[in-house]
């Protein structure tokens, strides 16, 4: 495990109410300077995506890219990590249903106001209608998905809706999917066509 990756346990075990001794010790001796607050895995894997095809190494950077487990346990983690905590600088990246969550954390943890990203929807949402649903099926083919597709597809439940529904449906359909396309959808995008969150994410840092 890399030095960043046992920083990212420590915190994530401090904020499940575990002792928070290593995490500061890490912080220190990384040094950590930044800290990505993301809802989940697959967001994650966008990130790291990004970076890597930017030639960036962000934990080189001392930017730590961190899941959180759902945006309800935000406030754990910019109290903890925030200026009340480590001092380190928080940001992230939302759905747009989960903003007032961030922007409570945020509050709460007297953090600077707005230091985070917000997706119209989510993610995936917006990976999707960056590369356009041919492009999306493309890469899904290239995976050896489209027949999983096809078939998830053919579902009474998927009839009604569009091509783009359908996609981001199917993302969160087998567990490790998400995560997976989070780092495809990323690599297969034109380098000026990475949507806005995203992009604006990886360039405050």
């Amino acid at each position: 495990m890399s030095d960043m990756g046992a920083f990212r346990e420590a915190v994530t075990e401090w904020a499940a109410g575990g002792p928070g001794d290593l995490a500061r010790e890490l912080a220190v001796r990384l040094p950590v300077r930044a800290v990505v607050l993301l809802e989940g895995p697959s967001d994650v894997a966008a990130v790291d995506a990004l970076a890597a095809r930017r030639g960036r190494d962000l934990a080189a950077e001392g930017v730590c890219v961190l899941a959180i487990g759902g945006a309800m346990s935000v406030g754990r983690f910019t109290h903890l990590l925030g200026p009340q905590g480590l001092g380190l600088r928080l940001t992230g990246l939302c759905d747009e249903a989960e903003r007032r969550y961030y922007a409570r954390g945020w509050e709460r943890a007297s953090a600077p106001p707005r230091d985070f990203f917000v997706c119209a929807a989510d993610l995936e949402d917006e990976l999707i209608r960056a590369l356009g649903t041919a492009r999306v099926e493309e890469l899904v083919r290239a995976e050896g998905d489209l027949r999983a597709l096809e078939t998830f597809a053919r579902q009474p439940a998927q009839r009604d809706r569009t091509a783009h529904q359908r996609l981001r449906r199917f993302f969160g359909t087998k567990k490790g999917r998400k995560i997976h396309y989070g780092r495809v959808l990323v690599e297969g995008l034109e380098p000026d066509r990475v949507p806005a969150p995203l992009d604006e994410l990886l360039t405050s840092l």
